[in-house]
């Protein structure tokens, strides 16, 4: 195997974590902020759940993987305009499958634009829904990277060196002006015939620091800090027993093409760590492992300066909340699925359906609950088959 980059690992910090001892605490305790945005609904308009949730200065872009469609909303939910499948001719030449599964916001000419991939093309899409331009997808321009650095370097998952023997491949790495600068933990492609990857969700996080980024590998409980320089490792978790992977699990062939039945044999042992983020002292993440139910804690805040581990699913509402619940952890599984479906660096959001926001609302009758103009006029021309919530949280960083 090719020669790596060396991973700096001179700051690392190891974290004890035992999901079983996290407490709860009250909404106002974690947050600054807390602002419910419905989404509007109207015939066209209508959709299940948020798949996929970006902004820009002024619009929600939303995905829905039910209908496969991108929905685009204004900061305050008023619908703007629909990118559905008929907005995207299918190539007849091509037999492969050409849905789009998501998109990328990117900028041309100072304007954000929504990009999306159906077969061989890039479709680019305006904030008004109105297509922009086709363009067949240049493979040799392999670099057209949504991770770049201020300094024009751009971080590429999967790299094939093919100057090495037998085309070595590297889960990471940093490249500028076509040149490699760094690479780190090379592999043979061979490594997914006859095996089994489960993730946390992306392996490479905008994690709340301008120009760096978290990252995670396989089977792994290490976060990684990339930046344009170098790959440092920045934190290494520790879980109860019950709950951790033999140490070997990633590199035993013994394992190899056997990882499911490992985990419906042992469904306590967290297989890997997802959504990290970082605000302050409070280190954000969830775990994944094969156990599920409504009662479990799998999403964490980790207090860097007190050791103190929260528990996402019993932060309690409160004033700050309206006195409604912040995500629907307990009571459905959006928020245990995709966790915060995104972080601007200020604002983490995520969402739920109108029917939980309407049962949230009938268990606070009889209490005197007050909400804003924005909640008090949703609540009285909409119901339980309405969109979907936004929740804006700006959480404290201490």
């Amino acid at each position: 195997m090719a020669q790596a980059s060396k991973v700096d690992s001179s700051e690392m910090r190891t974290l004890r974590i035992d999901p079983s001892s996290a407490r709860g605490a009250a909404a106002s305790q974690l947050f600054e902020e807390i602002k419910f945005i419905p989404l509007e609904t109207t015939k066209e308009s209508l959709f299940g759940s948020i798949s996929q949730l970006r902004m820009t200065d002024d619009s929600y872009v939303i995905f829905d993987y039910d209908t496969k469609a991108i929905l685009i909303f204004t900061r305050e939910g008023k619908y703007k305009a629909k990118i559905g499948a008929s907005k995207i001719e299918k190539d007849p030449d091509n037999k492969d499958n050409q849905d789009f599964y998501g998109f990328e916001i990117k900028t041309e000419d100072n304007q954000s634009i929504i990009r999306l991939q159906s077969g061989k093309y890039y479709f680019n899409f305006d904030l008004d829904g109105k297509r922009i331009s086709k363009v067949m997808i240049d493979k040799k321009k392999v670099y057209d990277s949504p991770y770049k650095f201020s300094d024009g370097t751009v971080a590429d998952r999967g790299y094939l060196d093919k100057k090495e023997k037998d085309s070595t491949y590297y889960e990471i790495s940093l490249v500028k002006e076509k040149k490699k600068i760094e690479s780190y933990f090379p592999y043979s492609v061979d490594r997914y015939k006859n095996d089994q990857f489960f993730t946390g969700g992306e392996s490479l996080i905008n994690y709340g620091v301008p120009d760096e980024f978290f990252f995670l590998t396989a089977y792994e409980y290490n976060i990684y800090r990339l930046t344009s320089k170098k790959l440092s490792l920045a934190y290494r978790m520790i879980f109860p027993a019950n709950n951790s992977l033999p140490a070997d699990f990633r590199s035993n062939p013994v394992y190899r093409g056997k990882r499911q039945a490992y985990f419906q044999a042992n469904p306590k042992a967290i297989f890997a760590i997802g959504n990290p983020y970082q605000l302050g002292d409070n280190l954000y993440f969830k775990t994944n492992s094969w156990t599920w139910g409504q009662d479990e804690r799998k999403a964490f805040i980790y207090n860097l300066k007190n050791n103190m581990l929260t528990s996402i699913s019993d932060i309690e509402p409160d004033s700050l909340s309206q006195f409604l619940p912040i995500t629907d952890a307990g009571v459905h599984y959006d928020f245990a699925n995709n966790g915060f479906l995104h972080f601007d660096g200020t604002f983490f959001y995520t969402s739920y359906s109108s029917l939980l926001m309407f049962k949230f609302k009938e268990q606070n009758e009889g209490k005197n609950r007050v909400y804003d103009p924005l909640l008090s006029a949703y609540f009285k021309t909409q119901d339980k088959k309405s969109n979907p919530v936004i929740i804006q949280l700006k959480p404290k960083k201490n």
